[in-house]
Parts: C-alpha cells; sequence; structure tokens
C-alpha cells in the first residue's frame, strides 16, 4: 500500500464487483433468500428491461404474459401459506419486491396489489368459499384482482369514504360509489372493495363481470405508465351476502393490507434507486470527456458515492424491517418509516442520477429518468409522505396530528 502524508496508511479501494455491495450486504441474506433474489433478478433482466422502456413510452403493459411468468416463479401471494402459495417469509417477499422495481415501479405494483392488497384480505378475513374460489387461480396468475379503497374525494382519510352497500330484505348487497386511482382495476377479474355499511367498514369480493361495476382506464399519465389505473365505478351492483368478507368490520380490514402493502415499498423502492445509480456507474465508467471517463472526475465521483452509500443504507433499513416481520415484532410506524424514508431516498438518487447521463438521461433508453418518473406516484400512493411522517411524530409523541 501507499501512505498518505503523515505516513497513515492508504486502503487498497474495493473491487470494482463490489459497487453495487459495498457494505456486503449478501452475508446477511441465506442462501435460498440469495436464491429466489437471484431467480427474480434474473427474470427481470432478461424478461423486462429489454422492454419495459419501450411500455412505457407507448402507455401498455402486457399482463397476461407477465401473469403468468410472475405465477410459474410463485410471487404472486408468497407470503400467503395454502390454497396455492409459497408460504414465503416476509424478507424472501421483500427481496421479490426490490428485484421487480429494479426492473419497474408498474411491475412491483402489479405484483403487491395482486399479494398485499387483493389476495391478503381474502386470505387473512375471508370465508372458506372465498379462499377456495380465489387465492388458487390468482396465485397462479390465472386470475388478477384490484383493491378499491382510495376514492375521488377520500384519499389519505379512507374512513370518509361515501362508498356504501346495503342489504335488501332477501340479504343481498347493493352496492354503491367510486373508488379511484386503483392499480389493475381494467384488467382485474376480481376487486376487493371497501364501503361502508350499517355495520362499519366492511369488505366485499366482487367479480369485475358483475352487472353496474365498471373499471374505465385512467390515461395521460406521465408516471407507472407501463401499468395499468383505472377507476371503479359501482352503480347498484347487487352481490350475494357471502360476497362480504366475513373477518373484519372496521378500518382495521384495509389498513392492514395497506402495511402489508408499504412493507414490499420499502423493499421495493430500494430496488429502483439501485438500478438508477447501476446506470449511472455504468454511463459514467463508459462515458469519455476531454479524453478520460467522467467517473474519473472527482464530481461525478462524489455523485456515485453518494449514489452508493443511499442505496446501502436503504437495503440496511429494508433488511432489518424484514428480519423484525418475520420475527412478528414489526410495528406499523417501523413500516411508515421504511416507505417514507426508502422512497425519498431512491426519488432523490433518480434525479440526481439522471442528470449524470447528461442529455442521454432524458430518455428512456436509460432507466433513471423513468423510476424518477415512476416514484413521484409511489411517493404518493399507499399512504402518501406527509401521512407517514405524522404516523411516526405520533409514535415518538404520543400526540395525533391528524386532526
Amino acid at each position: 500500500m501507499s501512505a498518505y502524508p503523515g505516513g497513515m496508511a492508504q486502503p487498497l479501494a474495493p473491487k470494482a464487483e463490489n459497487a453495487l455491495d459495498f457494505l456486503a450486504t449478501d452475508s446477511l441474506l441465506t442462501e435460498e433468500e440469495v436464491m429466489l433474489r437471484d431467480t427474480v433478478r434474473r427474470y427481470v433482466e432478461e424478461q423486462i428491461n429489454p422492454y419495459v422502456g419501450e411500455w412505457f413510452d407507448e402507455g401498455i403493459f402486457p399482463h397476461e404474459e407477465v401473469a403468468k411468468a410472475i405465477g410459474q416463479l410463485g410471487l404472486f401471494g408468497m407470503h400467503l401459506e395454502g390454497y396455492g402459495c409459497a408460504g414465503s417469509s416476509a424478507m424472501m417477499y421483500g427481496l421479490a419486491c426490490m428485484e421487480t422495481e429494479a426492473g419497474d415501479s408498474g411491475l412491483r405494483s402489479f405484483v403487491s396489489v395482486q399479494g398485499s392488497l387483493a389476495m391478503f384480505p381474502i386470505w387473512a378475513y375471508g370465508s372458506e368459499e372465498q379462499k377456495q374460489e380465489w387465492l388458487p387461480r390468482m396465485a397462479a396468475g390465472e386470475a388478477i384482482g384490484c383493491f378499491g379503497l382510495t376514492e375521488p374525494d377520500s384519499g389519505s382519510d379512507p374512513s370518509s369514504m361515501r362508498t356504501n352497500a346495503k342489504q335488501d330484505p332477501n340479504g343481498d348487497w347493493i352496492l354503491n360509489g367510486a373508488k379511484m386511482w386503483i392499480t389493475n382495476g381494467s384488467i382485474a377479474d376480481v376487486a376487493v372493495v371497501w364501503a361502508r355499511t350499517d355495520e362499519g367498514i366492511r369488505g366485499f369480493v366482487v367479480p369485475t363481470d358483475t352487472e353496474g361495476f365498471s373499471a374505465p382506464k385512467i390515461e395521460r399519465k406521465v408516471s407507472l405508465r407501463a401499468s395499468v389505473t383505472s377507476e371503479l365505478i359501482m352503480e347498484d351492483v347487487r352481490l350475494p351476502a357471502g360476497a362480504v368478507l366475513p373477518g373484519v368490520s372496521s378500518m382495521r380490514g384495509p389498513l392492514s393490507c395497506l402495511n402489508e402493502a408499504r412493507f414490499g415499498i420499502s423493499f421495493g423502492a430500494v430496488g429502483a434507486a439501485r438500478s438508477c445509480y447501476e446506470a449511472a456507474l455504468d454511463y459514467a465508467g463508459s462515458r469519455e470527456q476531454f479524453g478520460v471517463p467522467i467517473s474519473s472526475f472527482q464530481l461525478t465521483q462524489q455523485r456515485l458515492v453518494d449514489f452508493m452509500t443511499r442505496v446501502q443504507q436503504g437495503t440496511l433499513v429494508a433488511y432489518h424491517l424484514g428480519r423484525l416481520k418475520d420475527q412478528g415484532v414489526l410495528g406499523p410506524a417501523q413500516v411508515s418509516f421504511g416507505k417514507r424514508q426508502n422512497v425519498r431516498m431512491a426519488l432523490e438518487v433518480a434525479r440526481e442520477a439522471r442528470s449524470v447521463l447528461g442529455a442521454n438521461g432524458i430518455t428512456t433508453e436509460y432507466a433513471p429518468a423513468r423510476h424518477m418518473n415512476n416514484l413521484e406516484s409511489v411517493y404518493t400512493y399507499e399512504g402518501t409522505n406527509e401521512i407517514h411522517t405524522l404516523m411516526m411524530g405520533q409514535a415518538i409523541t404520543g400526540q395525533n396530528a391528524f386532526t
């Protein structure tokens, strides 16, 4: 080794192959977890990355083809047990979210909405008949689900929802209302819709071919373009008595589903940030200015080191939350910590990584600008940044600042 002035030894730089795992975080994973992670990563690199820029450009998502592949990988509802689900650990589910979002936030949304927002409530609160009817097909990717909670006039305050369900003398439920910003809505075979009833907030399993149900697609998006986002409209939708989820009758139902999805986002955002960092690192090493790679410039190295540091910090946060969840001790405010911090981190990395690529950075030929646009949605959905801030504020002060 050479020496700094004063005789202090200068450590050797880490090998380039360690650039994406500077702190050797892989050592925190089991062999099974690494195998799962690498399997999903390989699928994304081979079957998603070559095409997702074009999907984003055209505003399309080939859901049938993707659903079949994801079902074969066993990722739909993978953290659930029975009914064709893999029964994997929370950590493995998180790793799958990390790798799918490294491809595109729309892909991770497709997987997590299916498993955490549509399958989970049926699995946790549904009747045995509902579970048998839907979960095996959803796990296989043969049926697609969506989750109807957010409304045109109620996002952060879902308890003020206007969608309602009333029972007629025959016992049937009559569902009326509208939901907004619903991932998978226009391609779903079943919707889990939350509505106000005389008994409190209840969930309903609604086949999307039911008369009176429609799901127009939301167009003109600049974010999550490789994803289907829809409105749900229910006009006197008649459902049998058995359509209601029997296991819950309060806001605890939908909020527990959101916690499942937010946990996955804590991992997924790290995947998006890592993708942006990797794109910037590769580009800086190959792009030459003034006769040398721009990666040799001090300011570029500072940016790359900042990206690497943020990604590694986010990875450690996600892994810790995964272990806590597998131990059964992860609280909602801790989930908020992961969702808030890692999405903010990923958005910052995406914005700054784009500029490393110069003019090329604004094209969808490279990942950062696409991730940047997508993360603007992730920053808002599943609880806004502000809502998660207040959830953590309440946890550390004991004071409710929501009202």
